[in-house]
């Protein structure tokens, strides 16, 4: 039997494969019965020689292949394959992982609908009312329930990082555990994404010259009870980030492959590009400079946090 698991939701593909995999009996065996092959290096040869291997001692053998697809193979390895996969050894789990989604009519999606030994699923990146219902059913299998409102905060704030979801509904369902529904005062109090989107919201109001706006904010956040000195850390931190995005933007790249560079979650990418498009380089270096001299304007008892907040928030805008 071969699988063929592609798309950009890695993790309901990896979640997929350990179901499949613990469905292949003693995880010691299967251990010792797994092959994983790099799909970059991998050649034909080095993929018929694990699938035809016997199992030991086990009833299947699995080979896990990744990124062999990335790039459309050549005619003559695709129709090889064609002529292989049919004839597989029924002692083999082949399962192929890519990471983008491959084409309808790519030879080897053809292949995997047709031959009776093949299956294919796309795992797309959840949004909008399917990700609502991915959060409301993984809170439900954690014995939790939750409010709408409060689906709704973390789908547009945490968005379709799924392995991200997944841990901060961990979080909170064992945070309200027994204790009624999981409400937005929660989500807003336990996730740092939330969190961040009021320093995001902030930021476009400064970026945006809208000096009321901005103004309002930060009070609001003060007078929730932030803590001055919280504030401004998380601005400093998002003009620097504003910094490192830009100059990755202005190098042509595209918010998925600034959030790869820079290890940085796929949404907060995303919103970040947007905001520093409001930016020149050149102003952001002037900002984040007055922010470090805010600092020492504080601590040398020139001012407090909270007035150099105000005149911050007065001044850019």
């Amino acid at each position: 039997m071969f699988y063929v698991f592609h798309g950009d939701d890695e993790y309901s593909q990896r979640e997929t494969l350990a179901g499949l995999v613990g469905k292949l009996g003693n995880p010691d065996m299967v251990a010792l019965n797994t092959t994983r092959l790099d799909g970059g290096r991998a050649t034909l040869a080095d993929l018929r020689q694990a699938c035809d291997a016997m199992p030991f001692l086990a009833e299947a053998r699995l080979v896990i292949c990744e990124g062999m697809f990335e790039k459309m193979p050549a005619k003559p390895v695709l129709k090889e394959l064609e002529t292989y996969l049919p004839t597989l050894p029924e002692t083999t789990r082949l399962v192929f992982l890519e990471s983008q989604p491959l084409s309808e009519n790519h030879p080897l999606i053809k292949l995997a609908e047709s031959a009776n030994n093949g299956y294919v699923k796309l795992f797309s990146t959840l949004q909008g009312s399917a990700l609502e219902r991915w959060i409301r059913q993984r809170v439900g299998e954690r014995g939790g329930q939750i409010t709408p409102q409060a689906t709704q905060l973390l789908a547009t704030n945490v968005g379709g990082d799924l392995r991200v979801m997944s841990q901060e509904i961990e979080k909170l369902t064992l945070y309200k555990l027994g204790r009624g529904e999981i409400n937005a005062d929660d989500v807003t109090r336990l996730c740092p994404y939330v969190a961040e989107a009021n320093i995001f919201d902030l930021v476009d109001a400064l970026g945006s010259r809208n000096s009321k706006r901005a103004a309002l904010l930060l009070q609001q956040k003060v007078h929730e009870g932030a803590d001055p000195f919280f504030l401004y850390s998380m601005m400093v931190r998002q003009f620097r980030l504003l910094i490192q995005v830009k100059i990755l933007a202005e190098q042509e790249l595209r918010p998925p492959a600034i959030a790869k560079a820079l290890k940085m979650h796929g949404f907060v990418a995303g919103k970040i590009y947007q905001q520093s498009q409001h930016f020149s380089r050149a102003q952001l270096k002037q900002i984040y400079a007055h922010l470090l001299d805010m600092d020492v304007s504080v601590k040398t008892g020139l001012t407090d946090m909270g007035t150099a907040l105000d005149l911050f928030v007065a001044g850019i805008t």
